[in-house]
């Protein structure tokens, strides 16, 4: 957390815009209990990345935990995006 945000908060629109690695995004929030198997059906079936990054943030990221598990899937997947958006003022 930076200046009492969360990481993932704190970068939502670049987030939205900018994740395009979602399918094992969404298996490790599958996995760990943060979307239920509706939800996952649901976000898999939308149109675009960010369409799915936008239900993403609507259905699952209302806990810390949520949130943790969230930002470590993104670190693993989207490496160099997180590393860029961590020296972002």
């Amino acid at each position: 957390m930076a200046d009492g945000k969360h990481f993932v908060d704190k970068h939502r629109l670049d987030l939205i815009r900018r994740v395009s690695n979602i399918s094992p995004i969404l298996d490790e929030l599958y996995d760990n209990g943060v979307v239920d198997q509706e939800v996952y059906d649901r976000i898999r079936a939308l149109p675009t990345f960010q369409d799915k990054m936008r239900e993403i943030y609507r259905c699952s990221m209302n806990a810390e935990k949520a949130k943790d598990i969230f930002y470590k899937s993104l670190s693993a997947n989207e490496k160099f995006l997180i590393e860029e958006l961590l020296t972002k003022k």
